[in-house]
């Protein structure tokens, strides 16, 4: 009897922390509290929820999703774009470190200052790739494929001259 009212008061004492965590990281999350000082909103996107839209800007000729943040503002930000098979980036770089998930599809990407097709490396879905600041790098996408893409400052995609 004893042993069972103890696991009966450690369950009743297990629930009771769980509800007061879940109550705080609630209240911080809704009132701007330490767990979320940035101001931002929870966001779940399934694929049905998703918002596409044609790219205007640097994204132009691309069909693209902002996922959350503003890739033209400092801070954090994620993108999705879907590029169809053949669609190819030329040799550029960027001002903040890129970080690219494959989501679907085959994309290819490889580093240098000229595009060169035959060092591209395959990259299917679930592939993850971080590229520092100012590293020089191409790619292309083999099938069609959403390839979504992080950053923390605004996005700007600096081009090498004759690089296809």
């Amino acid at each position: 009897m004893r042993r069972t009212n103890a696991f009966a008061l450690a369950a009743i004492a297990a629930v009771l922390a769980t509800v007061t965590i879940a109550a705080r990281a609630d209240n911080s999350m809704s009132s701007g509290g330490s767990m979320m000082s940035t101001g931002a909103k929870p966001a779940i996107f399934t694929p049905s929820t998703v918002k596409w839209m044609a790219g205007t800007g640097e994204f132009k000729g691309l069909t693209v999703a902002y996922m959350s943040g503003d890739p033209s503002k400092a801070g954090p930000w994620t993108i999705r774009f879907k590029v169809p098979a053949g669609g190819k980036f030329p040799v550029h770089y960027h001002n903040d470190a890129e970080t690219v998930t494959v989501i679907s599809g085959t994309f290819e990407a490889a580093i240098g200052d000229t595009f060169d097709a035959s060092k591209l490396m395959m990259l299917p879905a679930g592939t993850y790739v971080y590229i520092p600041a100012g590293v020089k790098h191409f790619a292309m996408a083999k099938t069609d494929c959403v390839v979504q893409v992080s950053g923390t400052k605004p996005f700007a995609m600096v081009t090498a001259s004759s690089s296809m």
